[in-house]
């Protein structure tokens, strides 16, 4: 990839964003060396870094920080012999090692969860030699312990001891010319590290020792008692004891350390690498990026993706951003996308260029989770105006110098994109010329994309098998963008209806309209009326979408209704039978009471109540029987019908496939006996009549007058039989 390509797709401001990410200087200052990989198992690897590092924002396994200072510096002064390495220096040695121990700890134990990350991680020595031997000398605030040497020691508790003394004689002393009122106020202050006395300037004489200073009006004089300045001199000497061997232990230190010059370089290279790959997994947390399928064929499919620069911009002010969908495979190799400026045919273009390279370089991208991509061994942009005063170079020039350029490098494993296409010359030269460069790009099956308002290109994106069109919506009525992309369809540049909005007087667009030839205009008014076509059929098509929902959801509530209405009736059912039967129950029950009421025997009673309750017992069973074997019959009755009625459904598929594809050879012949040269037809849903010119293949060239297009037999219809 040159890095024109790089500058044309924007790609320095995405590396600015990651560099802002980074945590280290180091990672600051690399992420903006980023280029797309030449390696592509070396692509795959960093895919699945970031990939990996972006799940763990969503899971509770959250990766440690590995955020430390840079040693460079230290590093190259490990090499050096004798070197002496401040206790600063040691601790980001000490911060660094302790960082990488913990990080590989954390993907040892979470491999299954990160397993390239673990790999990384792993190729790296885990050691605790280093914090082992910095923790002898240092604490954990980075002042050198007592115990990293015996002499050391020794020299502490003396110092120690010493101070204790000093301070004891000097308290002394100055208790002692406090009660004569030798001192100010303050008593006491320390100059030069030495503690004195604040004696008054008229009893400087009757205090003994040595005297250090005044203050600025001369008022006090700062003296050291002499009873102090044995301990003084003591205490140097000590102290400076104590600063030769911290030196001797820093210097052993270092020369241990300097043995781990090279685990401090990998070090040092891990930190940075994971500091950038944890901002490309930031990166893509923001505009929701993700890793889309990587196929080995040669198709790239990007549903609903968005143009990161313009996705992050838009969300910062709170505005939509408008999602593209585009494939490009071998039966669709090149797009010719038209229509009238700001309608989003630029961005279209740098969407697909930017999220190639981003992808390439190792970054997520902002796209559906059902895209594919593939890899391409070269990006060639020309995009912008690109004039070169420098080099004496107009726009025209430069695009013809960059043309030359594509035809050197252009072939099957490229993506190229250009934007305006042929333009800077005469249009009808250069657009001829464009033509040529164009059915070039298509012979070596290279996969790309280009803008352009000539019709030419238009007519030759149609003509070519494994090219199409495509076209950039547009509100019919306000002449708005809607930045949704159509492909299969040519776009009209609106320009005289743009020009009418504009406030263009009309006397002069019809004026306008005479300079150029008829057939022109008729065609790009063709074009324009399709689109309002198109236009008001995806409005139809939404309408009847939104309809069928509701509809849809309408005979779901019915059904659910219809649902509890029969299962009210069927339990009224059931408890007017209920209710029935306990009415005959209790008149029966009524008849045998009367009965001993008039005759007052029991024993009949009895029996009576005994048959009674026999009865209805037996009914009981029968019920209970006859409900099972109906359960049983039912199930196995349903069964079977299921089965009956999904064979019957795959048999009458297949017959009316058969139908179907009997009924199109049918046409299909039909047509093409009915069919020849000279006959007057138009394309079916269309109302512009031409006339063949020829048929061969199953194709017409049918003659519009203005321009001749290649159409299917089975996509016309006669209008007007010749011969």
């Amino acid at each position: 990839m040159n890095t024109k390509t790089l500058e044309d797709l924007e790609f320095p401001i995405v590396l600015s964003h990651l560099s802002d990410l980074c945590l280290t200087e180091l990672g600051k200052k690399y992420a903006l060396r980023i280029k797309p990989f030449d390696n592509q198992e070396t692509l795959l690897l960093a895919l699945n870094q970031t990939n990996e590092y972006l799940s763990s924002f969503d899971n509770n396994n959250t990766i440690p920080s590995h955020y430390c200072e840079s040693i460079t510096s230290e590093i190259k002064l490990l090499s050096i012999e004798n070197a002496l390495l401040e206790v600063s220096s040691i601790r980001k040695i000490h911060r660094i090692s302790e960082i990488v121990n913990t990080q590989i700890l954390f993907f040892k134990k979470f491999k299954t969860l990160y397993p390239t990350l673990f790999e990384t991680a792993d190729s790296i020595e885990y050691t605790t030699e280093l914090l082992n031997a910095i923790d002898k000398v240092l604490d954990k605030y980075g002042e050198i312990k007592n115990e990293a040497s015996p002499t050391l020691g020794d020299i502490r508790r003396e110092l120690s001891a010493l101070k204790g003394k000093l301070n004891e004689s000097f308290n002394r002393a100055l208790a002692e010319y406090n009660t004569v009122d030798y001192l100010d106020d303050i008593r006491e202050t320390v100059v030069e590290n030495r503690r004195v006395l604040a004696v008054k300037a008229m009893y400087r004489r009757k205090v003994q020792g040595t005297v250090w200073g005044s203050s600025k009006t001369g008022s006090i004089v700062y003296i050291e008692p002499r009873q102090t300045e044995i301990y003084s001199r003591e205490l140097s000497n000590l102290l400076y004891d104590e600063k030769e061997e911290i030196q001797r232990i820093l210097r052993e230190l270092t020369a241990f350390i300097s043995q781990f010059a090279d685990l401090l370089k990998d070090y040092q290279r891990y930190i940075t690498a994971v500091d950038i790959i944890c901002a490309k997994a930031k990166y893509a947390h923001q505009m929701n990026a993700l890793l889309p399928e990587i196929t080995q064929e040669r198709e790239l499919f990007l549903r609903e993706a968005y143009h990161p620069l313009l996705y992050l911009n838009n969300a910062k002010k709170g505005v939509t951003t408008f999602p593209q969908t585009i494939e490009l495979n071998d039966e669709n190799r090149i797009i010719v996308i038209s229509g009238p400026n700001a309608g989003g045919k630029s961005i279209t273009l740098k969407t697909i260029g930017l999220l190639q390279l981003m992808l390439q370089s190792g970054m997520l991208v902002p796209v559906h989770h059902r895209s594919k991509m593939c890899l391409f061994e070269r990006i060639l942009t020309d995009i912008g105006d690109n004039q070169s005063i420098e080099n004496h170079l107009s726009t025209y020039s430069y695009r013809l110098k960059n043309m030359n350029y594509f035809l050197k490098k252009c072939n099957h494993r490229t993506l190229f994109l250009i934007d305006e296409f042929g333009t800077g010359s005469d249009p009808e030269l250069g657009g001829a010329l464009a033509e040529i460069f164009l059915e070039e790009f298509y012979h070596r099956k290279a996969f790309g994309v280009i803008t352009t308002h000539y019709t030419n290109l238009k007519m030759l994106a149609d003509e070519l098998p494994h090219a199409s069109n495509a076209n950039m919506l547009f509100n019919d009525k306000t002449l708005e963008p809607i930045y949704k992309l159509i492909i299969g369809e040519a776009g009209s540049s609106f320009t005289f209806e743009v020009a009418q909005k504009n406030g263009i007087p009309f006397s002069l667009i019809n004026r306008a309209k005479k300079k150029i030839e008829k057939g022109k205009v008729r065609f790009d008014a063709t074009i324009a009326k399709l689109q309002k076509e198109r236009s008001k059929m995806e409005k139809t098509a939404e309408t009847l979408k939104d309809e069928e929902t509701k509809a849809r959801e309408e005979a779901k509530r019915l059904e659910e209704l219809n649902d509890k209405v029969k299962s009210k009736l069927i339990n009224y059912q059931e408890l007017y039978d209920q209710s029935q039967r306990m009415i005959t129950l209790g008149s029966k029950v009524d008849q045998i009471a009367e009965r001993y009421f008039y005759d007052g025997k029991r024993r009949p009673l009895v029996s009576e109540f005994l048959k009674l309750i026999e009865m209805e017992n037996a009914k009981r069973k029968q019920i209970s029987k006859e409900e099972r074997t109906k359960q049983k019959e039912e199930k196995k009755t349903t069964t079977e019908e299921v089965h009956k009625q999904m064979e019957a459904i795959r048999q009458q598929r297949k017959e009316e496939k058969k139908e179907r594809i009997a009924q199109e050879r049918a046409e299909k012949e039909k047509l093409q006996r009915v069919l020849s040269v000279g006959d007057r037809v138009r394309i079916k849903d269309s109302r512009s009549v031409g006339s063949i010119d020829k048929i061969e293949k199953g194709k017409a060239i049918v003659n519009y007058g203005a321009f001749t297009t290649s159409v299917s037999l089975d996509e016309l219809e006669l209008v007007q039989k010749i011969r």
